[in-house]
Order: C-alpha cells, then sequence, then structure tokens
C-alpha cells in the first residue's frame, strides 16, 4: 500500500471540497498512452493500489507503466459508536487529491486497443470518471 515515509503534520486539515483544474500533471510524461482525471476526488491508497494490479494483470511483461498519483494526505477517522466531540480522530486511512485534468497512469510498450483496454480495466477501479488520452508525437 502506498503512504508517505513521513509527513509534516500528522492530521491535515480536510477540505471536502476540491475546486478547480490540476496545474501539474496534466501532460503525458514518460509513456505513450495516459488516463486522465474528468472529475475531483480523493483517491485512497487501496483505490490506486487495486488499479495498478488490474493493469499489471493485463499487460503481463508486455509493456511498462507509471503511476503518476501518491496518496500523501491522511484521512482521519473517529472509532466506531463514539461520542461527538474530543477533537479530531487517528489517521486511518491516505489519499491523493486528485483534480480534472490529472494524468493517473501512463504506459508504453502495447497496441493502442490493448493498451486502451488495460487503462479501461484500470478505470473501473476509480471512483471518478476518467478518459483514455495518446501522447501527441509532434
Amino acid at each position: 500500500m502506498l503512504m508517505p515515509k513521513r509527513v509534516k503534520y500528522r492530521k491535515p486539515h480536510s477540505h471536502p471540497r476540491i475546486k478547480g483544474l490540476a496545474k501539474r500533471g496534466t501532460e503525458i510524461a514518460f509513456g505513450q498512452y495516459g488516463l486522465k482525471a474528468l472529475e475531483p476526488h480523493w483517491i485512497t491508497a487501496r483505490q490506486i493500489e487495486a488499479s495498478r494490479v488490474a493493469l499489471t494483470r493485463y499487460i503481463k511483461k508486455g509493456g511498462k507503466f507509471w503511476v503518476r498519483i501518491f496518496p500523501d494526505k491522511a484521512i482521519t477517522k473517529h472509532p466506531a459508536e463514539t461520542r461527538m466531540g474530543k477533537g479530531k480522530g487517528a489517521p486511518d486511512h491516505w489519499a491523493a487529491v486528485v483534480k480534472p485534468g490529472r494524468i493517473l497512469f501512463e504506459l508504453e510498450g502495447l497496441p493502442p486497443e490493448n493498451a486502451q483496454e488495460a487503462m479501461t480495466l484500470a478505470a473501473h477501479k476509480l471512483p471518478i470518471r476518467t478518459k483514455f488520452v495518446i501522447r501527441e508525437t509532434a
């Protein structure tokens, strides 16, 4: 499971409303094909891992891929059946803040139809709408 080795603050402020478009990570940088986010959302480390496993199982040893997001935001939670108050809960899991336009995964070394199928399988594991994109060769 992906998580930071250490963080500056254990319990970050949670801003449930994610405003605006992604400023960076919007272009395909490493591979030939990409999976682009179309909606804002917190994507948990478990969801990233599930997508990664689905993608690697499909491509086997055929291509190379990159995960372009990292869960560096701690999501806190109170224990079950706890009364209101008593401060902020303990960190429960990690999430990546994803804004529209962000490239989530990149892939190379496969034919376009196989790459699209692999990205579709990965996208089914995510809680957001995504789009398959191909790098423009200049």
